[in-house]
C-alpha cells in the first residue's frame, strides 16, 4: 500500500540541500517511450565505442571485434534461454551457416554490398532456425540439447563436405584508403552488435517478449491465456539464429575467411558459459558474456601453453568453474550482481 502512494502521491522537488546534492533521479532523466530511450542509450555507447577504438592499437580493436562478434551470438542466445526457456548447444554451428552463406554469396558475387551479404547471412540462418525451430517447439529438456547438440557436431563436417575443401572459403574486404582494416572491421562489428541491442532492447518492451516470458514460466498457463506456446518458442528460436548467421557472417570476416575450424562444438558450450556468467537474459550480460568468451584464452594462454591437452582445455575448465561460482554466489551473473551493488550504493548514499 504504501508503494502504491508512493507511486500515486509525487511531491514536487525539493530544494537542494547539503551543498546541492540532489537525487540521481533528478540528475539522469532518460525518455519514458521505449523506442527513444534505447535510441539515446545506442547513440551514447556508439560514441563511447568510437572512442575506446581510436584510443587503442590494431590488435586489441580486432579483439574488440570479436568481441561485438560475440556480443550479437550471445544477445541472440540469451533471448532463447532467457525468453523462451529453451536451450540450444548448436550455435556454433548456427554461426557457420551465417558465415559459410555469406563467403559463398562474396565468392560468387564480389561485388556485392557489405550490408546485403551481412543480411543475406542473416535471413538465410533465420529460415535454417525455423526449420530447427518447428522441431525443436516438440522437444524438452535433454532432448532439444540433444538435437542442437548433434547440429553442432554434424554442421561442421557438412560444410567441409558441400564445398570439398577443409581450408574453408576466403573472404575479401577493402577498407577505405585512409582506414586501417582492422579498425574497419572493429567498427563494422560494433556498428553491427549496436543494432542488433537496440533491436533486442525494443523487442523486450513488446508484448512479444511477453509472451516468450508466460511460455517460459508455465506453457500450460501460458497457452490457457491464449498464447500459442509453438509460436513463441519458434519465434524465439527464428530470432536467436539470425543473430548467431548475423555473428558468423562478422567472424568470417574478422577471420578473413570461414572454416569449419571456427566453429567447434566448445564453442557452443563457450557462448552458454558466458551467456550464464555474464548474466542470463540481460543485454549488458552479452557483452560481459563477449569479454569473457574473447579475453578468459588470451589471458590464460600467456599462463600456459596451448601445446598441450591440459593447456587447451583449460579455458572450458575455467568457464565450468566460473559457472559454479556464479551459481553460487551471483545467481543472476555479472551484471545481475552489478545491479545489486549499484543498487545497495543508492541505499548508502541516499540518492
Amino acid at each position: 500500500m504504501a508503494s502504491e502512494l508512493g507511486t500515486m502521491e509525487q511531491p514536487a522537488p525539493a530544494p537542494p540541500e547539503q551543498g546541492g546534492r540532489r537525487r540521481l533521479s533528478e540528475l539522469v532523466r532518460l525518455p519514458r517511450q521505449p523506442l527513444l530511450r534505447h535510441g539515446l542509450l545506442t547513440v551514447a555507447g556508439g560514441v563511447l565505442c568510437y572512442a575506446l577504438s581510436i584510443s587503442v592499437g590494431s590488435l586489441t580493436n580486432a579483439n574488440i571485434a570479436t568481441v561485438a562478434v560475440y556480443t550479437v551470438v550471445i544477445a541472440g542466445l540469451s533471448l532463447l534461454v532467457g525468453g523462451t526457456g529453451q536451450v540450444s548447444l548448436g550455435h556454433a554451428a548456427l554461426m557457420a551457416i551465417g558465415a559459410y552463406s555469406y563467403a559463398d554469396l562474396e565468392v560468387h558475387n564480389p561485388h556485392v554490398p557489405l550490408v546485403a551479404g551481412l543480411l543475406f547471412a542473416t535471413a538465410l540462418t533465420g529460415v535454417a532456425g525455423l526449420v530447427i525451430g518447428v522441431a525443436a517447439a516438440r522437444l524438452r529438456g535433454p532432448y532439444l540439447a540433444g538435437v542442437t547438440l548433434a547440429l553442432g557436431l554434424a554442421v561442421p563436417q557438412l560444410a567441409d563436405h558441400y564445398f570439398n575443401s577443409d581450408q574453408g572459403i576466403p573472404v575479401q574486404l577493402t577498407p577505405p584508403s585512409s582506414i586501417e582494416i582492422n579498425h574497419w572491421l572493429d567498427w563494422i562489428c560494433l556498428l553491427s552488435a549496436l543494432v542488433v541491442l537496440f533491436l533486442l532492447a525494443n523487442l523486450r518492451s513488446s508484448r512479444w517478449y511477453r509472451a516468450f516470458a508466460a511460455v517460459r514460466e508455465d506453457e500450460i498457463a501460458a497457452s490457457l491465456s491464449g498464447i500459442s506456446v509453438a509460436r513463441a518458442q519458434v519465434l524465439g528460436f527464428v530470432l536467436s539464429a539470425a543473430c548467431a548467421g548475423l555473428g558468423g557472417a562478422l567472424l568470417a570476416l574478422v577471420n578473413l575467411g570461414a572454416t569449419s575450424g571456427a566453429f567447434p562444438i566448445s564453442l557452443s558450450i563457450s557462448l552458454i558459459a558466458g551467456m550464464v556468467v555474464g548474466g542470463t537474459g540481460t543485454l549488458i550480460g552479452a557483452v560481459w558474456g563477449g569479454i569473457l568468451v574473447v579475453y578468459v584464452p588470451l589471458w590464460l594462454s600467456s599462463a600456459t601453453s596451448n601445446q598441450t591437452n591440459f593447456g587447451a582445455n583449460l579455458p572450458n575448465m575455467i568457464f565450468g568453474a566460473l559457472i559454479v561460482l556464479v551459481v553460487l554466489l551471483a545467481p543472476q551473473g555479472i551484471q545481475g550482481g552489478l545491479n545489486r551493488l549499484a543498487a545497495r550504493a543508492r541505499r548508502v548514499l541516499r540518492w
